[in-house]
């Protein structure tokens, strides 16, 4: 049982504040999401006292939209629901007035004090808010006073420092705790913060989440996608919350990513961009040298953006698309240290360099209109659509590619209402995303396997090459219309009292079938064209097989920001969220399954109750506890915002994916096969079990029908899900100090934070099958702890059996260390430097990767030690640079080091026998290390057309990381002495790249 902190059951009077407070917001005009918009508080004084009732009016430089409060008795105001950009803020008191123009960044909550003293003769006390086109060096505004661990990306190191692709959240690895993952041979690309999986990431655009429900990724558009999943050129800037205080965040677990999008201004403008590299713009990979040629490749990315005023001040629009054409080199290894002439014939031509190509096209459009200086409505458009074909290298050859058709459509209308002393922001949204990866060529799977011998003389199977039709046929996503209102008062002075509610109607659905092309097994060592096994799918119990649901979702919240006074500020907030799967909910065991667990003698007295996991239809409910405080503080020490103490504690719920979900039922109406064949080297007796005597018409799928409708139930594989599922979440916890630093004329900001978040009830599937005694490992060979799992031992009639529940937990205690001077255009230059210590563990065994969902080692998770992280490096270092240097040119650097991560394991060596080896995974001694550099010349041609080239090398020094390790430590008491070394010349990608990109703005 997860340990549960005190707070996890709050009084039930905070569920009666925080609906009475979300019904008034309902009851408010309807409006934007908090998590974007900016704020700029601070007091006015007059003479040096308070400036009671003071008029302060914001009014965006670009925009003219205008926001106008009056100052409360204690001469405080507040202007919220500023979106990000530059403002003239003044202030008019007894006909005198004070004026700055600053900048603010997305979701910041900025103090800016204004004061006037000697009385302005010629002013009339009315404010000129109709600016013209004019140079302006605004202030940028510094939020040090926020409980929040979470660091800002300017749109300033979105347009200049490095990169290789063009997605946004690239720039994220620059924030102490984040890791973007990206430059893998698969070109996938994923971002991760701490201990937890992707998946527990949200991505807020304009306020609104970007939650995938159905796959993994966190996000839709990141799930095995060598594509972006938003359109570079159409984001303002954003902001990175490693731990979350603030209530308004929904359906996460770790790192939350809010970012604003751009709008048109009173001015036309635009820009062109397109860039290209090629093999022969980069080095070879290990592979390519020794075979003395590269593989033809190239990447090409283009663009454009058009925006500007359909009625200046009040009504703009923009316009974006952008473009992906890649052709990237992959290669065919085989396995286990095999030649190529050691191969069947059939298959040595296979071997050797392939390529695997992608297309991307990226839309987004957007109006908005300032109806009034109290009214904004925004209208905007998303729409993604992916092709190509999936090829990892590899044991693959080029046959086994999966065709990619993905896309995505999402749709948001906005509409921000503001008053004296409240802001109301409301969203309605329709999403639809679909991710549907399937086999390229539809014929049998031919898969080669050789079976050395252990220490102790056991074959074991080992995959040589891959050929013939892949396995992959899915079809995943999500479709439905959201309602969120969040609601803000800040008339009671040192408060900014904030609620919201949250409802979607999401229609989600998974289709797999896996394997949809049989898979033949072929041993080396015996007949190249007689296989000894066969996996299959068939669809012989119905016609059925698309999971699907209507799930509801609903969440609310209530917040407070309270300046308690002029160097302490609270943020207390709760919400609370729960969500329906009908899918889930509904879903009735097949009686025929459940009549055989009830009767199988195997389970009847074993380590769980079968009857925890046979639903009736109406014995599961949703989860209804996800109540999650949070709790922050920021202490200003000297009350002038240069050196801040803050921490805070507070709970994250996420949510279970439907593709974990789904299985339960897709398993079951299109279950899994497996026969075997009666060979010399894999002997079995013909009529017993699932063992047949081969027949070349096996090789026709229909066949294999035939042969799966005699035996309907035979070897079909059963998920069931435990019926009191929970919704995994993190407790996170974290105390730091910021601080401004003054060097010479340069102000430096500074950061240092001790984190701890622990997360629980993860979902993971286990072996369900037992020994005839009950028992998970077998009776015959007492005190082992490894291995002798019954896998044997089926369901009568049916095949394994797998169960899923709650268990997998991960624990991160790390230190984060943040320098930055922010880039100006007065200074012309900017560095930031993030550092990440981390001591990261999971109780997650066989973690090949951080999603891993599946354990047949062991028969569960209780009990089992916390291990080190997979994936992640103890120590890493980001650090970035940008300077504008004589005659129109922009350089900058990105240095990442790190050491290297955690790989996976078993320990063997240390054993006192085969029987009781365990997990151990190990750090190999290397690390990741990648300089890039980029230079760009912009010509000024005394118009509004400004053209631009630009060069940018990537991995400027080819250094190799490599991936391939000696993970066997060898047999026990009998090591291996390249135990731990690199065995194979993978390498993460890219090697040294030039890319040259030109464009233009106008």
């Amino acid at each position: 049982m997860p340990h549960v902190p005190s707070f996890a059951r709050p009084a039930r009077r905070l569920l009666v504040v925080a609906l009475t407070g979300c019904l008034a917001a309902a009851a408010a005009p309807l409006a934007l999401a908090q998590s974007t918009a900016a704020t700029i508080r601070g007091e006015v004084t007059l003479d040096a006292a308070p400036a009671a009732n003071a008029r302060v009016t914001a009014t965006n430089v670009a925009t003219g939209l205008t926001r106008s409060v009056n100052a409360d008795t204690d001469g405080g105001y507040s202007l919220a629901g500023l979106p990000p950009g530059e403002y003239r803020v003044e202030m008019v008191a007894d006909g005198r007035t004070d004026s700055q123009v600053v900048t603010v960044q997305v979701g910041q909550v900025a103090t800016l004090d204004l004061a006037t003293g000697g009385l302005d003769e010629t002013s009339t006390g009315e404010v000129d808010t109709q600016l013209e086109t004019v140079e302006v060096n605004a202030t940028a505004l510094v939020e040090t006073r926020t409980s929040e661990v979470a660091t800002y990306v300017t749109q300033k190191q979105i347009e200049a420092l490095p990169q290789a692709s063009r997605n946004f959240l690239a720039f994220a690895d620059t924030v102490p705790g984040m890791q973007f993952v990206s430059g893998g041979e698969s070109g996938y690309s994923s971002l991760r913060s701490g201990a937890q999986s992707s998946n527990g990431v949200n991505v807020f655009i304009d306020g609104v989440g970007q939650k995938n429900y159905v796959t993994k990724g966190g996000l839709s558009g990141q799930n095995s996608s060598r594509g972006n999943p938003f359109p570079q050129l159409a984001i303002g800037e954003y902001k990175v919350i490693t731990s979350n205080y603030k209530a308004e965040y929904d359906q996460i677990s770790s790192a939350a990513v809010t970012a604003v999008t751009r709008s048109g201004t009173n001015e036309f403008g635009g820009s062109f961009f397109w860039d290209r590299t090629s093999d022969q713009w980069r080095e070879p990979t290990p592979r390519e040298e020794a075979d003395g040629a590269k593989v033809p490749s190239m990447e090409e990315q283009y663009g454009i953006s058009f925006g500007g005023p359909i009625v200046r001040d009040r009504l703009h629009f923009f316009l974006t698309y952008e473009a992906k054409d890649f052709s990237q080199p992959r290669e065919v290894r085989i396995g286990e240290d095999f030649t190529v002439d050691q191969l069947p014939e059939h298959l040595r031509p296979l071997v050797g360099s392939n390529q695997a190509r992608f297309n991307e096209d990226l839309y987004f459009g957007k109006l908005s209109w300032q109806a009034s200086d109290s009214q904004l409505l925004e209208l905007t458009a998303k729409r993604r659509e992916e092709t190509g074909l999936l090829l990892d290298s590899g044991i693959n050859t080029a046959s086994r590619a999966k065709a990619d058709n993905n896309q995505e459509t999402r749709l948001d209308l906005r509409w921000q209402v503001n008053a004296t002393d409240w802001l109301n922001d409301a969203h309605l949204t329709w999403e639809e995303s679909y991710w549907n990866p399937r086999s390229k060529v539809i014929a049998p799977g031919y898969l080669l396997y050789t079976w050395p011998l252990d220490g102790e003389g056991n074959p074991q199977e080992r995959q040589i090459l891959a050929a013939g039709g892949g396995a992959d046929y899915q079809d995943k996503g999500q479709e439905g219309l959201g309602l969120q209102n969040d609601f803000t008062w800040y008339g009671w002075s040192g408060h900014t009292i904030k609620v919201g509610i949250k409802y979607k109607q999401i229609d989600v659905e998974a289709f797999e079938q896996q394997p949809y092309n049989p898979q033949f097994r072929y041993d080396i060592a015996g007949d190249p064209t007689v296989p000894y096994q066969v996996d299959f799918n068939a669809s012989t119990l119905t016609a059925d097989r698309r999971v699907t649901s209507g799930n509801k979702q609903f969440g609310i919240y209530i917040q407070d920001d309270w300046e308690v006074n002029e160097r302490l500020t609270l943020n207390l907030g709760v919400r609370w969220d729960y969500e329906e799967t009908p899918g889930f909910l509904d879903y009735v065991t097949d009686e025929g399954i459940a009549t055989a667990l009830r009767g199988w003698g195997n389970i009847a007295d074993t380590d769980y109750d079968i009857e925890d996991f046979i639903s009736t239809g109406n014995n599961r409910k949703a989860f209804k506890d996800a109540w999650q405080p949070r709790l922050g503080f920021s202490y200003d020490l000297n009350a002038d915002g240069r050196h801040v103490i803050f921490g805070g504690a507070g709970r994250a719920y996420d949510r279970n994916l439907f593709d974990y979900l789904a299985l339960e039922q897709s398993k079951h109406t299109f279950p899994s096969y497996q026969y075997r064949f009666n060979t010399a080297e894999h002997p079995c007796t013909v009529g017993e079990g699932n063992c047949v005597a081969w027949d070349p018409g096996y090789l026709d799928p229909a066949r294999l029908e035939e042969l799966a409708a005699a035996n309907p139930n035979l070897g079909a594989e059963v998920n069931l899900i435990d019926n009191d599922l929970k919704t995994p979440y993190s407790d996170q916890f974290s105390l730091g100090m910021r601080n401004v630093v003054a060097l010479g004329q340069v102000d430096w900001h500074t950061s240092v934070t001790l984190a701890h978040i622990r997360s629980y009830d993860g979902i993971y599937f286990a072996l369900g099958n037992r020994f005839a005694d009950g028992s998970f490992r077998d009776p015959a060979n007492p005190g082992a702890t490894w291995g002798n799992q019954p896998w044997g031992e089926a369901i009568p009639g049916y095949g394994t059996l797998l169960i899923a529940r709650n268990g997998i937990e991960t624990e991160l205690d790390s230190l984060l260390l943040s320098l930055e001077k922010p880039y100006t255009q007065d200074s012309g230059w900017g560095v930031t430097v993030a550092y990440t210590y981390s001591d990261a563990s999971e109780n997650r065994l066989n973690a090949a990767n951080s999603d891993e969902h599946y354990l047949f080692d062991y028969p569960g998770l209780d009990g089992q030690p916390m291990l080190a992280s997979v994936g992640i490096s103890r120590h890493r270092l980001v650090t970035t640079g940008i300077y504008d240097a004589p005659w129109g040119i922009t350089a900058s650097g990105k240095l990442t080091l790190a050491t290297a991560p955690v790989r996976d394991a078993v320990n063997c060596f240390a054993a006192v026998s085969n029987d009781h080896c365990f997990f151990d995974p190990y750090t190999p001694h290397t690390g990741f290390k990648q300089f890039d550099i980029a230079l760009q010349k912009r010509w000024d041609t005394g118009t509004d057309l400004s053209p631009w080239v630009r060069f940018d090398l990537i991995n400027a020094f080819d250094w190799r990381n490599w991936t391939d390790f000696q993970n066997d430590r060898g047999g026990p008491g009998a090591g291996r002495a390249d135990w731990g070394t690199r065995n194979g010349d993978g390498i993460l990608l890219p090697t040294r790249t030039f890319k040259l990109s030109m464009g233009f703005d106008w």
